[in-house]
């Protein structure tokens, strides 16, 4: 579960684009806070891995979901369908159906 965790956080930041340090900075932490956790040396509180959640703009869910390699852009995409019609939704239905092929 660890090594999950720390790859995880590392791919979910390389995909953000920022580096440990910056996220570490922006979460209130010293500068290698981020860095410690990926590397094994420290583990979050449980408050501060809410903390990165909300960082991610992802839910905790999401954070385990090792099958979606893109929480944020995935909540994104479906917010917006949420604001189109059914048509609309159907055709974009369409669309990702063409595209798995």
């Amino acid at each position: 579960m660890e090594e999950f965790f720390r790859q995880r956080l590392a791919q979910l930041r390389e995909q953000k684009g920022v580096s440990a340090r910056d996220m570490s900075l922006t979460l209130g932490q010293s500068e290698s806070y981020i860095n410690k956790i990926e590397n094994g040396k420290a583990f979050p509180s449980m408050q501060l891995f809410f903390y990165i959640c909300d960082y991610f703009a992802i839910t905790p869910k999401d954070f385990f979901d090792s099958g979606n390699s893109n929480p944020a852009a995935i909540e994104a995409l479906t917010n917006d369908l949420k604001m189109l019609t059914d048509n609309q939704i159907a055709s974009i239905a369409d669309i990702v159906k063409d595209l798995k092929r």
